[in-house]
């Protein structure tokens, strides 16, 4: 049978569309050098608990991180500048949508087939439409890519204009603009692939950023753009009914590592409102996806979730996880 002939045969199914973000670093554990075969096991295992939701009925998008791996792909350049002509940032993006994407698709194309559940995976090439005029593009602070000297972060400012910053301690950095994420090009695409009742894997690294010019024409930036923000986006552009946000540890903590230490079972609006506009969570970790969860349950998104992939199971039972509510 051909490809053509068996993607017409599946079924259109029903069922509640789910969207579920995970970090760049769910691909490669503590301990792991970040090898392939170490990106292949992690991608297995993530998808032996993401299999969950396809079980229980849901409609399933699937998007990523892609720090560590963009981070790789620029040192190659460092090391390689002399030999190799540099490539720009949204198209390091793109090749990792493409190789995480694979690596994802072949996962649970192989975890569908151990059940006898007869569905495709589709990984997309996702551009995300960013404004010109976002605050961001004045004042990058996203760091990317290696440590490196001094004059080595000098060098690359005076030969490809980059912004720089000094980590205490650390060594030097590249910084880009990191815009809020305002439409999902191929969210149509995302959305038929899902009503046909099979898996998208899309936004990866948070979407590739572009700006659209006065002809409509897209042109690729050198930025990132937070996955959580683009998943929550995308997810109401699709009209999906659930987000769910995998993270590092089982739930949302108020006061984490103190004495005080709570976790949040359930969540309301006006509660998780108050926390994004008092900022209770840190910027550079729970902070976004807070923010995420509420802006889709905001424009219309009836439940959010967040866990960690090992915990997801009990979550959906309502056993684990920070539940977000939409208004009812």
């Amino acid at each position: 049978m051909s490809v053509a002939r068996r993607f017409e045969g599946t079924p259109s199914l029903g069922g509640p569309i789910a969207v579920v973000a995970m970090g760049g670093h769910a691909f490669t554990q503590s301990g792991d050098r970040g090898t392939y075969e170490d990106h292949e096991r992690n991608a297995r295992q993530i998808c032996r608990e993401l299999i969950v939701l396809v079980e229980r009925g849901y409609r399933l998008v699937i998007t990523h991180g892609n720090g560590p791996q963009v981070g790789e792909l620029l040192l190659r350049q460092e090391l390689t500048r002399d030999a190799l002509p540099r490539w720009p940032l949204d198209v390091l993006v793109a090749q990792t949508e493409g190789s995480l994407g694979y690596l994802l698709q072949r996962a649970m194309l192989n975890e569908l087939n151990a059940r006898g559940i007869h569905r495709w995976v589709v990984t997309m090439v996702t551009q995300v439409v960013v404004d010109k005029a976002d605050p961001a593009f004045g004042a990058p602070a996203k760091p990317v890519g290696p440590f490196m000297t001094q004059a080595e972060a000098e060098a690359g400012h005076a030969a490809y204009g980059w912004v720089i910053r000094e980590e205490a301690g650390r060594g030097w950095r590249r910084v880009v603009p990191s815009p809020v994420p305002r439409r999902i090009v191929q969210a149509e695409m995302v959305r038929e692939v899902v009503r046909s009742g099979n898996i998208a894997v899309a936004g990866g690294g948070g979407g590739i950023p572009v700006t659209l010019d006065s002809g409509g024409n897209y042109d690729g930036v050198e930025a990132v753009i937070d996955k959580d923000l683009t998943s929550s986006v995308l997810a109401t552009d699709i009209g999906a009914d659930l987000l769910v946000i995998l993270t590092a540890v089982d739930a949302l903590y108020l006061d984490w590592g103190q004495p005080t230490q709570q976790r949040l079972g359930a969540v309301t609006m006006a509660e998780s409102e108050r926390h994004v506009v008092a900022k209770t969570f840190p910027a550079g970790s729970m902070g976004p996806k807070v923010e995420a969860v509420h802006g889709f349950l905001q424009r219309g998104g009836q439940r959010g979730l967040i866990t960690s992939a090992a915990s997801l199971r009990e979550a959906l039972d309502g056993r684990a996880g920070t539940h977000f509510i939409g208004r009812i």
